[in-house]
């Protein structure tokens, strides 16, 4: 999470200045209720980044009460952004909600050729046989289950990965990578 959380404030932060209070609206409109971020995790996550010299606190009058603490993404903080997108850990391409979180944010690495590096990595996962249930060593197809629940959970991630795959396949082509078939 500390990761993940760090890696949204600085691609918001990428984008714009903002105040503590819609930096987390911000992230928890992409996490979500999958990892809601409360302020006990969030103002820690900010200390440590500017502490590390990636962001800056500018102070604002307020308009109606209380001046407001304004972050700024540094010099150095789009550096570790770029680093970060360019260099995810495994876990970031194999879990769907890190996954989605880095892809949030891919398009503020400049280069083609590393933003297609890291889309590969996540098609070679998906292109893994995997399943949620095995019969051993061997992965169950949905048809094979007489569990409907269980089917239901292999045919609702056996089609959110065609779509994935689909749409990487054309990503990567629109990239100019030879790679995408």
């Amino acid at each position: 999470m500390r990761t993940m959380l760090e890696l949204a404030i600085l691609g918001f932060l990428y984008d714009s200045p903002l105040h503590g209070y819609e930096l987390r609206k911000r992230i928890t409109a992409l996490t979500g209720h999958v990892r809601p971020v409360a302020e006990s995790t969030l103002y820690p996550a900010i200390k440590r980044l500017e502490k590390a010299g990636l962001l800056a606190r500018e102070t604002q009058p307020g308009a109606v009460a209380a001046p407001r603490h304004v972050l700024n993404l540094t010099a150095g903080g789009r550096q570790e952004l770029r680093r970060r997108l360019a260099e995810p850990a495994t876990g970031d391409i194999t879990d769907e909600n890190r996954w989605f979180t880095l892809l949030a944010f891919l398009r503020h690495l400049d280069d083609a050729a590393a933003q297609a590096a890291v889309l590969r990595r996540r098609l070679a996962f998906l292109e893994e046989p995997a399943s949620f249930f095995y019969d051993g060593e061997r992965p169950l197809r949905a048809e094979e289950l007489d569990d409907p629940f269980r089917r239901g959970i292999l045919t609702i991630a056996r089609a959110t990965s065609r779509a994935e795959l689909e749409w990487l396949h054309s990503t990567l082509a629109s990239l100019g990578d030879g790679a995408s078939r």
